[in-house]
């Protein structure tokens, strides 16, 4: 044993201790800044004379302002978790922020979904009319400021959600999904000019407005920073370009990207990017897209299955075409290694990042790949090569899971079969979401504890 190899364990220790403690001061501090904004919006609501329910109509305009407010303050939230902030992306993850950026978007729209209600019901009551004379009344009578600019703004985000269920998103092309999504930053900058004008906290409290405008500020300028500044000095800092396009399969190809200064991108097997393509139909939309080799400070490689409109077309991108990548992101990398020895699991093209782990992961290494045929191993060669220079045990799993015989590979018995000490071990596990679901069952089944199984899905 090198004494390379002997200093690895106390390495993994200390990136044991130093990374959670990062992590928890950073989540820390974005609930102290979450919850303590929602805790003064209440206070503002409150102080708004809302807790005084004397005529008809008043306690539901006090729910339409509540759900309002907490509304489009969510909406908010809902922009800067995916405005890319490295530092809260390294902390969570992109797969976490997402899947918070959805729950966050339902309670959004069900909290404007309810104001709007709340409203019409509570003014119709005030006024003694009709909820359709009412409706009338408030957004065509002029009494209200900016009630056509946020019904407008409302049937923007409620387009948004429509598409975001996953039935529906999956009849779009992913570029029209992606350019509906736009219509949410439109949709909540149309309910701005209807919120100061007629919220009763913000038009009586001057203090109370310039902080809702604080709020607005700061989110479009955390937006504008991490999601249009920081894009524009990467592409101009590290001037990347397509240097090689090589076909790895049926449907499966290669891309390998040049730039300059490339080290300064800090990148790490397990990392991916989001990738943009400077050619005519690929410039308006970015996809992720994982390394599938480890960075050597000049080039880049990224390895794409043909799954949708944007992937099926890479393998036509001529060589020489610039490109625009934001990352690195991600958090599927050595650094949340917690343990001496390790299990790569793969499925499909989830074999891309596990592929460039292999070349840096240390001590005892066993890497899993699981397809369905022969046809569908990708690198077989490189995988071969790497695991016998680093000393890494590879198993190829073959078989179609919908046969018997098939749906008992990699099963619980099976992996302490192929690896008996798999509860000593940190698992990474990559693959296509249902794989990745069914992968992450059988290892709790195995007795693999949930921290120490680290978890990356490929969908669009």
């Amino acid at each position: 044993m090198s004494a390379l190899d002997r200093l690895e364990p106390r390495r993994i220790a200390a990136r044991t201790l130093a990374l959670p403690r990062r992590r928890t001061v950073t989540l820390a501090v974005t609930w102290l800044l979450v919850l303590g904004n929602a805790a003064a919006i209440v206070y503002l609501w409150a102080n708004g004379g809302n807790l005084s329910f004397k005529a008809a109509g008043d306690w539901q305009t006090s729910v339409a302002r509540i759900t309002g407010l907490l509304g489009a303050y969510l909406a908010l939230i809902q922009v800067v978790l995916l405005a890319r902030i490295p530092r809260l992306e390294r902390a969570v993850g992109f797969d976490r922020l997402t899947v918070w950026h959805r729950w966050n978007g339902h309670a959004t729209i069900d909290l404007i979904v309810a104001h709007v209600f709340f409203s019409f019901w509570g003014y119709s009551l005030m006024d003694r009319y009709s909820y359709g004379k009412e409706i009338r009344t408030m957004i065509g009578g002029g009494i209200y400021p900016g009630m056509v600019t946020a019904t407008i703004g409302t049937v923007f985000l409620c387009a948004v959600a429509w598409t975001s269920i996953v039935i529906v998103r999956r009849r779009l092309r992913y570029e029209w999904w992606y350019a509906v999504h736009f219509l949410a930053y439109a949709g909540i900058a149309l309910g701005w000019f209807h919120q100061i004008p007629t919220g009763n906290e913000l038009v009586l409290d001057t203090v109370a407005a310039d902080y809702w405008r604080s709020l607005y500020l700061a989110t479009l300028a955390l937006l504008v920073l991490f999601r249009v500044l920081v894009p524009l000095a990467a592409a101009f800092t590290y001037r990347l370009r397509v240097a090689e396009v090589v076909e790895e399969g049926p449907g499966i190809v290669s891309l390998r990207i040049e730039g300059r200064r490339l080290d300064r991108l800090k990148a790490s097997p397990g990392h991916f990017f989001l990738w943009r393509f400077l050619t005519p139909g690929r410039v308006w939309s970015s996809h992720p897209f994982s390394l599938s080799r480890m960075p050597d400070g000049r080039s880049l490689r990224i390895t794409v299955k043909a799954l949708g409109d944007h992937s099926e077309k890479l393998a036509q991108v001529p060589v020489g075409t610039r490109v625009v990548a934001e990352g690195p992101f991600g958090v599927f990398t050595e650094a949340a290694r917690r343990r001496e020895n390790i299990l790569l699991v793969a499925g499909g093209i989830g074999i891309t990042p596990i592929r460039a782990l292999m070349e840096q992961v240390r001590g005892n290494a066993v890497v899993l790949y699981r397809t369905v045929a022969e046809s569908d191993l990708v690198f077989r060669d490189e995988l071969d090569d790497i695991a016998a220079h680093r000393g890494i045990t590879l198993h190829y799993v073959v078989g179609d899971h919908r046969t018997e015989d098939g749906a008992r590979l990699l099963d619980a018995e099976h992996l302490r079969a192929l690896v008996p000490d798999l509860g000593d071990r940190d698992v990474y596990v990559c693959g296509p979401p249902a794989m990745t679901d069914a992968m992450l069952a059988r290892l709790r089944d195995a007795g693999v504890p949930r921290s120490h199984i680290h978890a990356e899905r490929f969908a669009l």
